[in-house]
């Protein structure tokens, strides 16, 4: 079976100063939030999956939304260039992260911007978010690291939600999910089936028909549940307070020949 590796990064201590933009600010507190995440990072553990913790960044109140820093594709790790300029010194270790992992390493430079939760793969496709933080300069830069490996890259109109996997993202078959109030063009994917909650568009994969998804869709669960799928479930709302989900908790790394 190949490696299956997950990155993350502990929460920093100024978790509640955290960037929001399209949610109203609310109380975080950082205590309960590292409890979250903790169990968080136990459930990839569980079924199979080495996690693998990125030097912390203590000064980085949004350092924990790791999957916005870099965005794998095969061997690759593409490093992005946040669209929020107070979250840029946060890719630094996590280039050396995947780097010590034995990933080929690219980098986002200026004046492109890119954020990881912009972009969701199924199987060769790229869809990348175009929208508030990822720009055409970064959009062009992810087609030039991705393409040559067999990538087809899709831009995705994104204004509703803060990145494209805040609003969809997709079944290990290949459908894509998502909250329908919230995803501007479900005509450009081949297959969109609608959820009842706006964290059931949330999905990470665990393998062999688990996901791992937010507490707060039960119904959603449900749904996916009587598909033939097994919800694995987790409390994550002190970061849905910040706009977090799971996927953007997380970086999936597999083994490199997988």
């Amino acid at each position: 079976m190949p490696s299956r590796k997950a990155l993350v990064r502990r929460p920093s201590p100024r978790l509640a100063e955290g960037l929001v933009t399209h949610v109203e600010r609310t109380p975080v507190d950082p205590v309960r939030a590292l409890a979250q995440w903790e169990r968080y990072v136990g459930a990839p553990h569980a079924h199979g999956w080495r996690t693998v913790e990125v030097a912390p960044a203590d000064d980085c109140p949004d350092g924990v939304f790791v999957e916005d820093t870099v965005v794998m594709f095969r061997n690759v790790a593409l490093v992005s260039r946040p669209g929020a300029t107070s979250r840029r010194p946060e890719t630094a270790a996590v280039e050396e992260a995947v780097a010590g992992l034995g990933c080929s390493v690219n980098r986002v430079r200026e004046p492109g911007t890119l954020d990881g939760g912009d972009v969701l793969k199924i199987g060769d496709t790229v869809y990348v978010g175009r929208g508030g933080r990822t720009n055409a300069a970064g959009v062009a830069q992810l087609r030039a690291a991705f393409e040559p490996l067999g990538a087809r890259v899709v831009p995705v109109p994104t204004s509703r939600v803060l990145h494209l996997k805040s609003a969809v993202t997709a079944l290990p078959d290949g459908t894509v999910v998502g909250y329908e109030p919230l995803v501007e063009t479900p005509s450009l994917f081949p297959r969109f089936l609608p959820v009842p909650e706006e964290s059931g568009a949330h999905v990470v994969l665990l393998g062999g028909g688990k996901l791992l998804m937010a507490a707060s869709a039960p119904k959603t669960a449900d749904l996916f549940a009587d598909l033939g799928y097994e919800p694995v479930v987790v409390d994550i709302g002190k970061f849905e307070k910040l706009e977090g989900c799971v996927t953007c908790l997380s970086v999936r790394v597999r083994d490199l020949y997988a």
